[in-house]
């Protein structure tokens, strides 16, 4: 016989999972609301040339364990429509690869991937069991391997001012040999390793071992974001160790009156000018799924409208959006 509390638990648990239901459910917004309603039977493929051939390889959907604005196979039935090439899917504490092996079967010819970042509901320490297993899996469709970010020592200090959290490096500024590991199993299969929530300055220690290690798909995340941005001449100097760079958009639309209103709001002519650093080793994401948020789709074409207007060239934006994503994930050659 279970005993009293045990059931409160349990009535705790199935309480809170419909109350999260609910609120899944009421900040869903209608997919229509952004021009992206799922094509019926019969209908016409309405691309938008702005957006054909677009990769993007950061954003979050449902499942996840925080509330988001749409769902993955929504979001995949919406990109296929919009004339989108490919999508990498990105939660912070679940691997989202195998999802995308299934995704691929209900959206034929679609190239959609996944990732896995190494937070704590991995373990405490950074974990290259999780890591090879995830490379491993069928279909080979974990495309990246992040560094800890919600769960990132950087972060907590940042905000919470406390030292916890999972590191990348020791007291000595070396980086860690179970990082090192997560370095090598990316190097051997040919998949991204990305800094997560790291420092500028454990980013550019990370670039250096990385390149030391072989790895040829290290990333530099959004370098344009938050507590992460980095100044122009430490990006440089991840360039020079063989990084290629991140910058997200939706630094361009959080902000004070949005549902992330503790964010300083990049201008796009701030944005322009880190895209402009070195477009051939860089790339462009929208981070976005949030709830309250724009659709990331909405994001991409206003990221792209603002690359264009602020002076970069075609050829330039079509790097950021589309060549070098691609590569990332294997789609193309870098």
């Amino acid at each position: 016989m279970e005993n009293n509390a045990t059931i409160s638990r349990r009535t705790f648990l199935k309480r809170s999972m419909a109350a999260g239901g609910a609120m899944m459910a009421s900040s869903l917004l209608p997919a229509d609301l952004f021009g992206t309603e799922h094509k019926q039977e019969g209908q016409e493929e309405h691309v938008d040339e702005l957006l054909q051939g677009v990769c993007d390889i950061h954003l979050h959907c449902a499942p996840d364990s925080k509330v988001r604005l749409t769902d993955e196979l929504s979001f995949i039935r919406d990109a296929q429509r919009t004339g989108y090439r490919a999508v990498m899917f990105k939660s912070n504490d679940f691997s989202c690869h195998d999802r995308a092996y299934l995704i691929r079967q209900a959206v034929p010819g679609f190239e959609v991937f996944g990732s896995i970042c190494m937070n704590r509901v991995h373990g405490e320490r950074v974990n290259p069991f999780a890591a090879e297993k995830a490379a491993n899996t069928t279909g080979g469709l974990c495309r990246c391997i992040w560094m800890p970010t919600q769960d990132a020592v950087y972060q907590n200090l940042s905000y919470y001012g406390k030292k916890e959290g999972i590191p990348v490096l020791d007291d000595n500024g070396r980086v860690l040999s179970e990082v090192v590991h997560i370095m090598e199993i990316c190097a051997e299969t040919d998949i991204i390793f990305a800094t997560g929530h790291s420092s500028p300055e454990e980013c550019i220690t990370l670039a250096r071992k990385a390149r030391e290690v072989g790895v040829g798909k290290f990333v530099v995340t959004h370098a344009n974001s938050g507590i992460w941005t980095m100044t122009h001449e430490q990006i440089k100097r991840c360039i020079e160790l063989g990084a290629w760079i991140e910058y997200s958009y939706i630094t361009n639309l959080w902000g004070p009156g949005t549902r992330l209103p503790d964010f300083t709001r990049l201008s796009d002519e701030a944005f322009a000018a880190f895209a402009r650093i070195n477009p051939e080793r860089s790339f462009i994401t929208t981070d976005l799924g949030q709830p309250g948020m724009p659709h990331p789709i909405d994001g991409m074409r206003r990221c792209i409208e603002a690359l264009l207007r602020n002076g970069l060239a075609q050829t330039e934006v079509d790097m950021l959006v589309r060549r070098n994503p691609s590569g990332l994930v294997g789609l193309t050659e870098l």
